[in-house]
């Protein structure tokens, strides 16, 4: 069994996801530091208040915390216009290898030599 264990360890696949969810949670406190040192005081400008984790209402006693939900959604339009971009990035790059002409596949004996055939019937008939 854990001879097994090391075999799925050691697959590219589970040490490519295991990348990627590692640049996946940097590129997260990224994206939220962006949101909350950049993005929130420049919007705060417009609306008066500074940090906009600090909007919220109560309605009997329920505390609706509206900037940490705004917040979040500033954070996930960010990173889903990055996975875009990164997307339609790879998707031009396939593209470009389909569009690539391929070589006409090399004919087989047999048509070879049906051509020479045909091209013979065509000289003696000239």
């Amino acid at each position: 069994m854990l001879k097994e264990f090391k075999q799925f360890i050691s697959r590219g696949n589970v040490l490519d996801l295991a990348i990627g969810v590692l640049i996946g949670s940097a590129f997260s406190s990224i994206v939220t530091s962006l949101t909350k040192n950049l993005l929130n005081p420049f919007i705060g400008l417009f609306l008066g208040k500074v940090d906009l984790s600090n909007i919220q209402f109560s309605i009997a006693g329920a505390n609706f915390l509206v900037g940490q939900f705004l917040n979040d959604v500033i954070a996930f339009l960010i990173t889903a216009f990055v996975v875009f971009l990164i997307a339609k990035f790879f998707n031009s790059l396939r593209k470009k290898e389909e569009e690539k002409p391929k070589a006409a596949p090399k004919p087989s004996q047999e048509e070879v030599y049906l051509q020479e055939i045909r091209d013979l019937l065509k000289q003696q008939n000239k």
